[in-house]
């Protein structure tokens, strides 16, 4: 680290709750006095200690989601301009969020939002003689249809009403295999108050950035477990209320190395059906321990918000 400030897990869950105050209001203008105060700390402590907890200047991180944001949209929201993208992120003149969303995905807004069907959802790709990577309409057809296939075979999917779930959590930032070391860690601390004995018990992981449009050591995760009723939290464990959400879901009895695909054809179902995604973010819902199934199979439900 490299603030001399001390960091706690006190400190951390705190700066979280900036973090998620930061996120939600990040079409309005963003003062330091305002973040500093949802953490409970003085403008200089918070400043120091929120580099030393996420690894950016709070300026950086603010200009990073707002970018992110705003690919979010152009992948999502075709029907959107990129003038009301850009001013649905909180930037007040066109011509910074352009330059700063060319330097952020070295293209401007507009290429990416006619490129992103093709460069941002994984298909079928063929070279030519030059080397030169080419993508054919049909070959975007085929690979729908081979998703679209791939979840008919290996899920049930319909959209419904999500109930409002009860969770404690940590938060995780970085690589997405790491949050196996946050899930131990939060049933180290649930095990002992007979949370994990509770009636059934659901392991939830919520998605605050999506690998598509996030570098791998920035994506924020929430490692969660349901509760039934209100409980002290410590440490690093914190508390939110996921609310009663209309979502895409997809029913699986899928390996770990299927999980990508799973999303991926979960998506491109969502976009063939005409639905569009929610600002909420995006979470899977587990319903066995891997370990004790047969073939080592995860049954989980991935959910995507939608309007």
């Amino acid at each position: 680290m490299k603030s001399s400030e001390q960091v706690t897990p006190k400190t951390v869950i705190r700066i979280s709750k900036a973090i998620t105050y930061i996120e939600e209001h990040l079409h309005e203008k963003l003062m330091l006095n305002d973040i500093a105060s949802k953490a409970h700390f003085s403008p200089f402590h918070f400043h120091r200690l929120f580099s030393s907890v996420t690894g950016e200047t709070l300026n950086n991180f603010i200009t990073r989601k707002r970018i992110e944001k705003s690919a979010s949209f152009l992948l999502h929201k075709k029907e959107m301009s990129v003038t009301e993208v850009s001013e649905k992120v909180g930037f007040t003149s066109l011509s910074s969020f352009s330059r700063v969303f060319k330097k952020f995905y070295g293209m401007s807004a507009v290429e990416f939002k006619k490129e992103s069907k093709h460069k941002f959802s994984k298909i079928c790709k063929a070279e030519s003689n030059n080397g030169q990577v080419l993508t054919s309409f049909e070959q975007y057809i085929c690979n729908v249809n081979n998703n679209l296939n791939w979840l008919k075979m290996n899920a049930k999917t319909e959209v419904k009403i999500m109930p409002a779930l009860k969770l404690a959590y940590i938060s995780h930032q970085g690589k997405m295999d790491a949050i196996d070391n946050v899930y131990n860690k939060l049933m180290r601390w649930a095990h002992p108050k007979g949370i994990m004995a509770q009636e059934n018990l659901r392991m939830l992981t919520i998605y605050h950035d999506s690998p598509k449009i996030t570098d791998p050591d920035k994506i924020r995760m929430s490692a969660c477990v349901t509760l039934l009723e209100d409980i002290k939290t410590a440490g690093e464990v914190n508390l939110k209320t996921l609310p009663k959400t209309r979502c895409i879901v997809s029913r699986l009895e899928i390996a770990s190395k299927d999980f990508q695909e799973a999303w991926e054809s979960s998506f491109v179902w969502m976009s063939e059906h005409g639905y569009k995604k929610a600002d909420q973010d995006p979470f899977e819902i587990y319903y066995n321990n891997p370990q004790e199934h047969p073939e080592g199979k995860c049954v989980v439900d991935i959910c995507i918000p939608v309007e």
